[in-house]
């Protein structure tokens, strides 16, 4: 595209960077896709997010990368591309939009974000091993954490059902070992989902009707980063008494 002259003043990419096999290329290609003067913009899930609040559902075999500020600052700055601007957003849990230009274009003015970011990164220890290390431990925590609640509440005789068939819900019910016998079905609002399973666990996927139907003791809401919504979409389970459970970052019961 760029032999034929056509180059873009606005490149986007919202959830991209970390599926790219080859993230060097990728950004090279980037540069060579940039008109002078343009702007590169990018969405991605922030790892200081991802490993402080022990979002390893998140964790998806389709994704390459996991990135710092830092990391990606460099990776861009590798194929003459500055950083000049950032954003922290809510998205997936915590993600970065990042703004970035040609090198050579030194008259852009850069954000104190930028620098805001970098050194937040080097003073949580994010360019040390060590910082990493107990990430195995967060994780076994909450697994812990989950199981022992589900298994207690079916010594009581009490329903657990849980909602939202989400890829991250399957991650977490994988990782902790979840079947349906501590987990009576996922409700979900897709039609398409509705009638199927959860692969794995073997939990059948219904329709919101369930739960009214049902009325189970606890909601277990695996799209945890939709829980506000979720909470007031079917608060209704109050009305019987229910309680929602959030896995993530730590087990609440609310």
């Amino acid at each position: 595209m760029a032999a034929e002259g056509k180059k873009a003043d606005l490149l986007v990419g919202n959830n991209v960077l970390a599926h790219v096999p080859d993230v060097n290329d990728f950004v090279k290609g980037l540069k060579l896709a940039l008109k002078p003067g343009g702007v590169i913009t990018m969405e991605f899930p922030h790892l200081m997010r991802l490993a402080e609040q022990n979002q390893f559902d998140t964790i998806y075999h389709e994704h390459f990368s996991y990135f710092s500020f830092h990391t990606v600052r460099a990776v861009f700055a590798a194929h003459g591309l500055d950083i000049f601007d950032a954003d922290e957003i809510s998205t997936h849990g915590g993600s970065l939009r990042i703004y970035a230009g040609h090198r050579e274009e030194i008259s852009r003015p850069v954000s104190d974000s930028v620098a805001a970011l970098e050194k937040e990164e080097i003073l949580r220890g994010m360019l040390a091993l060590s910082y990493y290390q107990s990430f195995q431990q967060q994780v076994s925590q909450v697994k812990n954490d989950l199981l022992g609640f589900l298994i207690e509440q079916k010594r009581h005789g009490k329903k657990v059902a849980a909602y939202g068939a989400a890829a991250k819900g399957n991650t977490l019910l994988k990782c902790c070992g979840v079947k349906k016998d501590l987990i009576l079905f996922v409700a979900d609002a897709s039609p398409y989902k509705q009638g199927k399973y959860l692969p794995g666990s073997h939990i059948p996927v219904v329709s919101e009707e369930a739960v009214r139907e049902t009325k189970p003791d606890f909601i277990l809401i695996l799209p945890w980063n939709i829980k506000d919504e979720i909470m007031e979409q079917i608060g209704y389970i109050r009305e019987w008494g229910a309680k929602f459970a959030i896995p993530i970052p730590v087990l609440r019961i609310c």
